[in-house]
Order: C-alpha cells, then structure tokens, then sequence
C-alpha cells in the first residue's frame, strides 16, 4: 500500500521542481536584465550659469526621466550587444567620401566626411569632428547611424578611422593607433580647417575616442580654436586607474577585457608583416619575442605593454598610461565641454566617475 502511494506522490514532487526551476530562472532574467531596477532622469552636475541655464531650458530631455526600452533596456551588458554588435533594427548607410592624409613619419591617416543633407538651424557652418572608440571606424554601426542624425540637422561630419582599423587599409608605416595619440586627429581637424575657414567644430568622442578629442583640445590653446564644444561619450579618464578595475570580474569587466584584447590581437596580426617584418624600419625595442608575447595575451594592458606603449617609446606602462590619458589635460580646455558617462557601464567603473566630478566647477557634466 505504501508503494503505490509513494509512486503516485511522484507527479506532484516533480511538478514543484519545475515550478522551482521556473521560479529560479525568472530570478535570474530579473536580476540580469535589472528589471526591478527605478528609472530615473540622468544625474547632471553642473556651474550655476548663464550658459547651463540656457541648456538646461534648451534640452529638457536632459532633466526628463528616462524610460528605458522594454525587458533589455535596464541591462548594460545587453544595451553594449546590441548597439556595439548589431546596431539598430534599421542601421542608416549615409554616404561620405574618404579622405588620405600622409603623416611625418609615412603613416597614412584616413577619415569619412559626410556633407549635412540639411541647413543648420542657426545658418552657420557647423562640422563634427568625430573620434570613435577603439579599433573603430566610420563604419561601425553606432558611429553611421550617430552620423546620419547629425546629417539631417545641417552638420557636416568628419569622421576619424582610428590607424590599422579599417580592414580594407594597409599600414604604410610600422605604426597603429594608441590610446592617446592625437596625431591622426590633429591631422583631421586641421584639414577641416582649412578647407572650410568659415566652419566652427564640435569635437565629439566616443570611449577611447573621448580620450583622445580631450587630450588633444588640452594639449595646445591653438587646438581650442572655432571650437564651439567638445562632447565626450563614456570614457574612463584615466587609463592607469582603470587598469585595476579592467581586471575584476565585477559586471563581467575582465571578461570584456578578454574579447576586446581577442579583437586587438586581430588587427595587430593582420598588420604583422609591417609591424613586425624587416623590410621597414620597426618600433625602437619592438621585437619578434614582443610578437610572441602578443599570441599569449589575454587583456589590454598586455598587449599595451608589450607593443602599444613601444610606437611612441614609452619605457613603462605606467609612463605609457600618465602621458596618454586626458585627466591631465582636462583643466585646460576651455571651451564648453559635455562629459557623458551611463551610470550602468559595464566597462567604466564608477570610481573613475569622481573625475569628472571633479570638474563641476568649470564645466557642465552629465
């Protein structure tokens, strides 16, 4: 008798584990996609002014709530796949021409321009200079469909391809972009300059890219010239701080070290003849032993210290992440400067957030 009871209380036993199970995943999607997380309007921190009066009143989106998109809209990792990898359901094509610029030591720099397909609602001559993130390019499909909105409200944009990104373009010197060197994007801006005298510019950049424009705006008052802003989009400001947190585990960081480390690799090696090989003239202390180091590699900061910092000489990581980072730079740009970062980032600790905290005083933070 009590066999046939225990085998017909099994159904009712197996029906409370899946019921657990299922219970156990909708915990886990909740709590991964943030879903019981509050929407809020963005944190700004900014000098009581005329001029951020005059924003605040202008874009009042700015202080609105923001009402993420539905089920993924919460989770950063999932927003960072989705923009960074597929982009949106419609990603825009606008049509630019590519320009060529030789650099003193025979690197060959390219950028996209794209004329507005509009006026500028004020009249004037306005043109974006645009840094994108690492190892990107004009191409990308954040960076085309930022391009396309610009277009259609009268800006002209110019758009850098960071050096050795774009598959399609061969190195002509053994050199690649760096984290912080604005030579390519100096190169851009000036070429803006000059064939358009009557154009003002935005500096726009985006992560990496964020780094360089204010580095480069710091480095000289000249850089500053008909400049009317600078726009920076979710960097770290500081690449030597950063490094300790790029190795945790925390909201994944280490992991997307690895694959963008995995993605550096690439490019590096499909530029290894140039690079590496004898028939030009290499990097002081770049080696055959660095190119075995490279295939070991698994973060960004190895790579930079085997061969990234060796382009410009730089005898430590260290040296390598002072001298390039714009946190030195930053108290002197003097032209209004937007720094955007999202509180959700998984790849900029909120640590590296109280410096631009920091800056409160002097410039309009979002």
């Amino acid at each position: 008798m009590s066999t046939i009871l225990e085998t017909s209380e099994l159904p009712a036993v197996f029906d409370g584990v899946k019921l657990a199970a299922v219970a156990a995943v909708l915990y886990v999607i909740v709590r991964c996609l943030n879903l019981k997380s509050p929407t809020a309007p963005p944190e700004l921190i900014y000098q009581d002014s005329a001029l951020a009066r005059f924003l605040l009143k202008s874009c009042p989106l700015l202080t609105k709530e923001y009402i993420p998109p539905l089920i993924w809209g919460k989770s950063g990792h999932i927003q960072t796949a989705l923009y960074g990898k597929m982009g949106r359901v419609r990603s825009p094509h606008p049509y630019g021409l590519r320009k060529y610029l030789t650099m003193p030591d025979g690197a060959t720099a390219t950028f996209d321009l794209f004329e507005p397909c509009s006026e500028h609602c004020t009249g004037d001559d306005v043109t974006m200079v645009i840094c994108p993130g690492i190892a990107n390019h004009s191409e990308k499909q954040y960076i085309r469909t930022f391009v396309d909105y610009a277009q259609k409200n009268g800006y002209r944009c110019a758009v850098l391809n960071h050096l050795g990104a774009l598959p399609n373009i061969e190195l002509t010197s053994p050199r690649m972009f760096t984290y912080g060197c604005t030579w390519e994007f100096g190169a851009m801006v000036n070429y803006i300059k000059k064939t358009y005298p009557q154009t003002q510019l935005v500096v726009v950049g985006f992560s990496l890219g964020g780094n360089i424009v204010c580095k480069y705006l710091g480095e000289s008052q000249a850089n500053q010239e008909r400049v009317l802003c600078c726009v920076s989009v979710c960097q770290g400001y500081s690449a030597l701080r950063a490094q300790e947190t790029f190795m945790q585990w925390d909201h994944c960081r280490r992991f997307y070290n690895f694959l963008m480390a995995d993605n550096m690799k690439k490019i590096i090696l499909s530029h290894r003849q140039v690079l590496f090989g004898d028939n030009m003239k290499k990097p002081q202390s770049l080696s055959d032993a660095d190119l075995g180091k490279l295939y070991t590699a698994t973060s960004l900061m190895q790579i930079d210290d085997n061969i990234m910092r060796k382009f410009h000489g730089y005898s430590s990581l260290k040296e390598y992440y002072e001298k390039e980072s714009c946190l030195q730079y930053l108290y002197k740009i003097y032209v209004p400067l937007l720094l955007v970062n999202a509180a959700d980032d998984p790849l900029v600790h909120e640590s590296l957030l109280s410096i631009p905290r920091a800056l409160s005083g002097r410039y309009i933070l979002g």
